[in-house]
């Protein structure tokens, strides 16, 4: 029997009562008399509506270990970062990972597997594929659809997709960054209901107004909470909380409470707040998480008072999983399921020769007379730079002369236009190189095996060595995240290296979560306090620049892409001025 002041989110009344509980559900519910300021708080736990678990780089087992201890019982987690890697064994990896441990994981089935037809990906995942997943009772939805042209033109095999998923009776996710108007209302009308994507309030507003769900994203890259949040005054039956990508450091600190905070501060109402970030995803996923009726699964939270809203119990299954901020969960040890299939890369590959040096060669190998116009056009083309935006996902596209050095064009650290490059993990392959700026790199290299969506290798550095050095520490690894210095460039010490292995699928780890809280923490640091990066989530920014369905300028494996045309572009541009 639990004793406690009681929240009731369906009346939206507190009263002091008792629960008494019998095989894990709860058997009765009883009031004793008003709320008493010396009594603790019972509630629905908090459920994180958008999640790639693989983006917290930790196994299940070990997201669920440290998620817990801050209130949530439960996620709606979309599997396509594993996905793209090893395609329906990857959705089904993590689906019995997530049977070790009373977390209640809801997954998804793939819907954009890969992302586009514009980059290399380690599996595709197609309509038949999705037809066996939505089949499963562990797949409760079709996961975030990206292809959102595809859903405006009415791409037979998009439609498909979503047709399944209505057959089964199962949510279809949404991912529109920027859709407003008619589209908008076409993509809805498609059948998709939610979307985590929005990043101005008046595109939260207009996909709100025609009746979708927003989901307001405050993750380790993109943070929307801000814009959003007046949202939930206008449309509380409308809204819920999700991180979308949340790296370890940020999840040892702290989850969806936080935002349930941050919320309350702004003035809103507790029952709103509480309706985002407990009941809505239940009751729109149709989850198996309780919300404290009599009948219901024993899932539930037990808080300090309802203004810190520290959480001294998670209850999972009639299961204490956290008491007291220590997590209840094991540290279980996972298989190292992997792709990883390129070589070691040099120096040389990561050279960008000036647009002249390219016209010479060009004329040398088709045996061509010099076009005399050549020798009037400047030494310096203008080239497209990405422009990346902290705290968002989305891009600019910039127009900028290159430095130039030795007929090759090369970061300029005293810009801040660095080289940025992807090499392909699934097979050996010439790199892809553009340029970006806004990382703030004054020396060095970082790079990632997490490159959202095909997870190619992604690497920005301020020189071609230390480039090859970060890629190769992630080619020897076969995953992680890497960082080294070069110190010789500021004349200060010997150089460098640091590394945070990913072994399962390049993408997570199995290791203690705390314990890589703390290594991806030092490698933050490092990225910012010596190399100079300005960002404040450099590897989770890091990861998003080959995402090519969210605009403006992103690069994949093949090339640079321009995500508002869906269209490959040249690295120099027509336009000579800035």
């Amino acid at each position: 029997m639990l004793t406690a002041n009681i929240l009731n989110l369906f009346d939206q009344t507190i009263f002091y009562g008792t629960i008494t509980f019998e095989n894990n559900r709860i058997r009765e519910i009883n009031k004793l008399g008003p709320e008493r300021s010396d009594a603790p708080y019972v509630l629905p736990g908090f459920v994180d509506a958008h999640v790639h678990v693989e983006s917290s780089l930790l196994t299940p087992p070990q997201f669920a270990r440290l998620a817990v201890v801050h209130g949530t019982v439960a996620t709606v987690s979309d599997p396509h970062e594993i996905g793209n890697v090893l395609g329906v064994a990857g959705v089904q990896y993590m689906i019995e990972e997530a049977r070790r441990v009373p977390f209640k994981f809801m997954f998804g089935a793939p819907s954009c597997v890969p992302a586009t037809t514009f980059e290399t990906a380690g599996a595709t995942i197609g309509v038949k594929d999705v037809r066996n997943l939505l089949a499963l009772k562990e797949i409760g939805y079709l996961a975030e659809m990206m292809n959102f042209p595809g859903v405006l033109h009415r791409d037979p095999e998009v439609m498909a997709k979503i047709a399944l998923a209505q057959a089964f009776n199962k949510p279809v996710d949404g991912h529109a960054p920027g859709l407003m108007g008619d589209e908008a209302q076409q993509y809805i009308d498609a059948g998709i209901t939610t979307d985590h994507e929005c990043f101005t309030y008046e595109e939260g507003l207009d996909k709100a107004k025609r009746g979708m769900y927003i989901l307001i994203r405050e993750g380790s890259a993109a943070r929307n909470f801000d814009a959003l949040i007046p949202l939930l005054a206008q449309f509380p039956e409308r809204i819920m909380f999700c991180s979308d990508d949340k790296h370890p450091d940020t999840l040892a600190v702290g989850h969806i409470n936080q935002l349930v905070l941050r919320a309350l501060a702004k003035g809103h109402s507790i029952w709103n707040v509480l309706r985002a970030a407990c009941l809505n995803p239940v009751l729109h996923y149709r989850l198996s998480v309780g919300l404290l009726r009599e009948g219901d699964p024993a899932d539930y939270i037990v808080v300090d008072n309802l203004h810190s809203f520290h959480v001294l119990k998670t209850v999972i299954n009639g299961e204490v999983v956290a008491e007291n901020g220590q997590s209840n969960i094991p540290d279980l040890r996972s298989e190292h399921v992997n792709q990883f299939n390129c070589l070691p890369k040099k120096p040389d590959e990561f050279v960008v020769a000036s647009l002249r040096q390219q016209e010479r060669g060009r004329e040398l190998e088709t045996e061509r007379l010099p076009n005399p116009m050549v020798g009037e056009r400047p030494e310096r083309g203008v080239i497209r730079v990405i422009e990346a935006l902290d705290g968002q996902l989305i891009t600019n596209e910039l127009h900028l002369f290159p430095k130039l050095d030795r007929d090759q064009i090369v970061s300029d650290v005293e810009r801040d236009v660095l080289k940025l490059v992807v090499v392909n993990r699934y097979q050996d392959a010439p790199p892809s190189i553009a340029f970006i700026k806004n990382f703030g790199l004054k020396h060095g290299a970082i790079a990632s095996s997490v490159g959202h969506d095909s997870h190619n290798i992604t690497a920005i550095g301020c020189d071609d060595e230390s480039i090859c050095k970060a890629v190769n520490l992630v080619i020897e690894a076969k995953g992680g995240l890497s960082a080294v210095s070069n110190w010789l460039a500021i004349d200060r010490k010997n150089d460098e290296e640091l590394l945070l292995p990913l072994p399962v699928a390049g993408l997570m780890t199995d290791s203690d979560g705390y314990a890589v809280a703390n290594q991806y923490t030092l490698l933050d640091q490092y990225a910012k306090q010596e190399l100079g990066s300005t960002l404040a989530a450099p590897f989770m920014t890091l990861s998003f620049m080959a995402l090519l369905v969210i605009p403006n300028l992103k690069l994949s494996n093949k090339g640079l892409f321009d995500g508002r045309n869906f269209s490959f572009v040249s690295l120099e541009t027509e336009n000579q001025g800035l």
